[in-house]
């Protein structure tokens, strides 16, 4: 007989990641996509449950309404983070999405101006921007 429980095998996986003096949640990009408020604030409950102070979201993992601003998506997860104090970090290639948008050019450019959303091509460069703030 087998006690395991199935649901649990389908619990998604997170790793903490010490980068600098930040302690990143990384949500990988296998799973079930992040395409409304609630797998935000799910993830968001994770992260403060890990004692992260980064949200790293493969960019993979994203449903592609985040990249349509006008959806709202992208702007509540990112308020969600900063309500809980935590820097929302968008990790992987998003230039097809880019070029589609120039909203989305426009927001990106903002938040690298900022320490709050952070789009990083990948971890080598999350832990740079991390480091250098």
């Amino acid at each position: 007989m087998n006690d395991a429980n199935p649901a649990a095998d389908d619990a998604p996986v997170f790793t903490v990641l010490p980068l600098g003096n930040e302690r990143v949640l990384l949500c990988p990009a296998d799973g079930a996509p992040i395409a409304d408020a609630r797998a935000a604030t799910d993830l968001i409950g994770e992260a403060s449950f890990a004692g992260a102070t980064v949200l790293a979201i493969a960019a993979q993992r994203l449903d592609a309404s985040f990249f349509r601003l006008a959806s709202g998506l992208a702007g509540e997860i990112a308020q969600k983070a900063a309500n809980y104090r935590l820097r929302l970090a968008v990790v992987g290639d998003i230039q097809a999405q880019l070029q589609r948008s120039s909203a989305l050019r426009d927001w990106v450019r903002e938040c690298g101006e900022g320490r709050t959303v952070l789009f990083v091509a990948d971890l080598d460069e999350l832990a740079r921007r991390l480091g250098s703030g």
